[in-house]
Parts: C-alpha cells; sequence; structure tokens
C-alpha cells in the first residue's frame, strides 16, 4: 500500500464518524475502512496503556529508590537499572504497536 492510500484510508475513517457525510463521499462503505480505523485504534492503545503504565511503575520505583538512595547511597547504581526495567515497559508498547501498524 502507497503512502498516498494509507493516508487516503486512515482520513476516510474519521469522516466515518458521520455516516451521511460518509456515504455521500464515497459510493459504498466497505469495511476495510473501519477495519483500518480498529488497527490504529489498537496500536494507539498498545501504545497509551504501555506508557501509562510505565508511568506509574516509574513513579512508584523511582520514590522508592530515592528513599533507599538516601539511606544508603552506594546503592544508586542498582536503583537505576530497576528504574531501566520499568522504563522497558513504554519500549514494549512501542514496538508492540508498530507491530500492529506493520500489518496495514
Amino acid at each position: 500500500m502507497t503512502n498516498i492510500a494509507f493516508r487516503r484510508k486512515v482520513s476516510m475513517t474519521f469522516v466515518a464518524t458521520a455516516p451521511s457525510a460518509y456515504a455521500a463521499t464515497t459510493e459504498a462503505a466497505t469495511r476495510g475502512d473501519y477495519n483500518l480505523a480498529l488497527v490504529c485504534f489498537s496500536a494507539a492503545l498498545a501504545f497509551g496503556l504501555g506508557a501509562l503504565a510505565a508511568g506509574m511503575a516509574i513513579g512508584k520505583v523511582g520514590s522508592a529508590a530515592m528513599g533507599a538512595i538516601s539511606e544508603r547511597p552506594e546503592i544508586a547504581s542498582q536503583a537505576l537499572i530497576f528504574i531501566a526495567l520499568a522504563e522497558g515497559l513504554v519500549v514494549f508498547g512501542f514496538i508492540t504497536s508498530l507491530m500492529i501498524l506493520g500489518k496495514v
């Protein structure tokens, strides 16, 4: 699928929320347009939930790590490793969304 065709399908899915306008602009509504909207929504959901979960995890792990570092400064490197593990959730969500969009 070319880039222009992809943009056209995505733009047509935004028009799909108003059925009368959608029917007026196209000859017949096809299921492919709705499937594209669902694919884009699922990719956004995968990335968004991954980022939200990572933010919550980093908030909890980061505050605990700062408290532990204030008591024992020699464990700072271990605390950073735990924060980086929580950051990996964003990467997994991003890769999942790219894999979903790769199927379009």
